[in-house]
Order: structure tokens, then C-alpha cells, then sequence
């Protein structure tokens, strides 16, 4: 086999091109956990301008949160990367996010980070004129109170540039070990379980 597919037209491709494709896209999915962070740390560098904290510490503040309440991998990880399509897709970045840790996190994770943005809208769409309570639309799904407790606990808490936040470092090992899972794997993936954040004591 060659590094590089003979075709030009996907059409064209035969059975070896495609194996090889198959075994470098391997390769490259493995690895999907190095550019979560390299995007992670350019949150650090290149932000939205207004707030006190780079879109780094945003996340890091939200996932620190988690932590410290003793939520659960998929928690912690999911408030710490809850905005991570703010810089590709800002107009819609709850929903980009989502599609980044869908293969990877529970449905219940997935879901509050999908739709996070229109629940977080009760803080302050009454200053626009919009409906702040636009997120109501969802009040019979099974998610809807882990959202908002996601948004009142982790989310819109963390923009403090005096709260002392795990570094980037300290989270590293677990976003390995989540985006290192097998691809929407039922254990993993949980659909229809609600497990809701860990009680405060």
C-alpha cells in the first residue's frame, strides 16, 4: 500500500484506497484528544472580547465546579468542553460543542450541552427583548432540569477571574480517557438514563 489513494473521484477508489484511508482515519481519531486540548488552549489566546476571562478559563471554571461537587467523568468533562465551537460556530456553538462530544459522552451530557445556550438565554434575553424563558419549550423532556441546574451551578457562575481553577493540565487525563472510548458505545452513550448533577451537601 501506498500513504496516498490512487483516486481522484472518490467513485474511483478501490478497495486498497479505502483500506488505507480506513487505517489512517484510525490513527487520526486516536488522536482526537490532542486537538481538543491544542483548541482549548487557543481559547486561552483568541477570546470573545467584553468579559473578564478568556473562553479558557470559562471552561475551566465550569469544569473546576463540576469537580469540586463530585460529579462524574462525563460532568466534568462536558462542563469543560460545554463551549468548545464558540470560535468556529459562535452563532450556533451550544450545537457545534455537542457534535464534538456526542460519540463520546452520555446522551443526558450531550443533550444539556446541545442545548445550554437558550437555557442560559433566562439570565439575560429580557435585556434584548427576547423570551427569557424560551427554554420552557423543553420543560417535558426528560433533561430538562439536569440543564438547568447545569447553567445555574457550572455555567453562568463561571466567569469569576478570582475563582482558582484546575489548569488545563489537570484535566488532560480525562479528556484522554473520554475521547479514547469507542464511538457511541451504548455503555457509554446511556440513552434515555438521567442521572442529574450530584446533590450539594
Amino acid at each position: 500500500m501506498n500513504d496516498l489513494v490512487k483516486f481522484t473521484e472518490m467513485k474511483y477508489g478501490d478497495k486498497d484506497d479505502y483500506l488505507l484511508l480506513q487505517k489512517l482515519e484510525k490513527n487520526y481519531v486516536a488522536l482526537t484528544y490532542e486537538r481538543i486540548v491544542q483548541e482549548l488552549e487557543r481559547q486561552g489566546k483568541n477570546t470573545l472580547e467584553g468579559y473578564k476571562i478568556t473562553r479558557l478559563e470559562h471552561g475551566l471554571q465550569a469544569g473546576t465546579r463540576a469537580y469540586k461537587e463530585g460529579a462524574d467523568l462525563d460532568w466534568v468533562v462536558g462542563a469543560l468542553l460545554h463551549d468548545i465551537g464558540d470560535s468556529l460556530a459562535p452563532q450556533n456553538h451550544d450545537r457545534f460543542s455537542a457534535e464534538v462530544v456526542r460519540p463520546y459522552l452520555r446522551e443526558e451530557v450531550t443533550w444539556v450541552i446541545e442545548h445550554h445556550g437558550i437555557f442560559q438565554m433566562i439570565y439575560y434575553a429580557h435585556h434584548y427583548g427576547w423570551d427569557k424563558n424560551a427554554r420552557d419549550k423543553f420543560k417535558d423532556n426528560i433533561y430538562f432540569k439536569s440543564c438547568s441546574d447545569f447553567c445555574e451551578r457550572w455555567d453562568q457562575k463561571a466567569f469569576d477571574p478570582n475563582y482558582e481553577s484546575k489548569s488545563l493540565k489537570f484535566f488532560e487525563p480525562m479528556i484522554k480517557d473520554v475521547f479514547t472510548r469507542p464511538p457511541y458505545k451504548a455503555e457509554f452513550i446511556q440513552e434515555g438514563v438521567v442521572k442529574g448533577l450530584p446533590d450539594l451537601i
